[in-house]
């Protein structure tokens, strides 16, 4: 009797919780549904607000080309200032490039109407990078004989109290932008001060410390020096920025061009800059003498290095070339 009574228990807890899983499935399904017409609903809305998939992705590239095209038609309205930072030269020279100081188009760039005061677009520069108006120096770019830039003067207060159009024509490199150098100088809090006061006497120059182990070659800073100075006055500082010991011999090359050559001449620690006919945004690559002539290094010094950076960079662009050659032979 107790085994039937048992049975029977069972059968009925079974039978509720069927009963209670086919409510389940009921409500799971009216759910289902509703969350079905409440997504044709929206999907219907959107249609009717903006069309189907393909209609919406027709509007999209129509208002792309609308802006594109009104973009251009205001072009000559509009400047495109290209700004360089310490902080790219730190990031780009030995990854992205080797010669030079940068690629600007690897930079901060900003499309600002030409009728802007220039002192508004510092404002403008203050709040994307967080640098005071007051500790910004800006530097205009000049492209060279041998087809380098570098910063080549600091903007004056005159210049600055032009527009960013008046100012772009002052640019020796293009009339459809304007590329600067922004300066700032970092306390020892590294928080921006006021830049150090530059006579006509000091030049700027800036620094690559290369590693024949690694072949590396990677940017340390910058730095002023008094024009009438000689490199063997500064070795001491020159050390301190590369992190070597203030006594450490280092040997000094000048990066002068890299199309359609190389050219890195050592420089001479006992003449002046004036002498070496170094100016403002020349390059100095520097190395411990001590490992210049390790002969388990395959490229031993700065020049050796980047000749053979040079030479790889042609190979590849050769390579490049040859398909390019070849594709459209095959096209014809």
């Amino acid at each position: 009797m107790e085994l039937e009574a048992l049975t029977k228990e069972c059968e009925a807890k079974a039978k509720v919780a069927e009963d209670e899983e086919k409510i389940v499935e009921v409500e799971w399904g009216r759910m289902k549904h509703f969350i079905s017409s409440v997504k044709e609903d929206i999907k219907r809305e959107l249609e009717e607000q903006y069309g189907g998939e393909e209609e919406i992705r027709l509007k999209k590239q129509k208002e792309e080309n609308e802006q594109k095209r009104k973009e251009k038609a205001e072009a000559h309205l509009y400047t495109v200032i290209k700004v360089a930072r310490n902080e790219d030269l730190v990031e780009q020279i030995g990854k992205y490039i080797y010669f030079d100081l940068v690629d600007h188009e690897k930079v901060r760039s900003f499309r600002i109407q030409k009728q802007m005061p220039f002192k508004v677009f510092k404002e403008e520069v203050a709040k994307e990078f967080g640098i005071p108006v007051q500790y910004q120096r800006f530097w205009l770019w000049a492209k060279r004989q041998n087809h380098t830039y570098r910063p080549h003067l600091p903007l004056t207060q005159q210049e600055e109290a032009q527009s960013v159009g008046q100012l772009r024509e002052v640019s020796s490199i293009s009339n459809a932008e304007l590329k600067l150098f922004l300066e700032v100088e970092l306390g020892r809090n590294l928080r921006p001060v006021d830049p150090p006061e530059k006579t006509t006497q000091d030049i700027l120059l800036f620094f690559k410390l290369y590693d024949p182990y690694k072949e590396e070659l990677r940017y340390i800073g910058r730095m002023f020096v008094m024009v009438d100075g000689k490199p063997m006055e500064i070795l001491a500082r020159i050390n301190k920025m590369a992190g070597f010991d203030p006594d450490e011999e280092i040997e000094l090359f000048e990066e002068i061009r890299f199309e359609p050559f190389v050219m890195c001449e050592h420089i001479n620690k006992t003449l002046t800059f004036r002498t070496s006919k170094l100016e403002n945004g020349d390059i100095i690559c520097l190395q411990k003498i001590s490992e210049v002539l390790r002969v388990e290094c395959r490229y031993p010094d700065v020049p050796s290095f980047l000749e053979y950076v040079h030479n790889r960079q042609s190979e590849a662009k050769a390579r490049v070339a040859e398909v390019k050659t070849d594709k459209l032979d095959g096209e014809e």
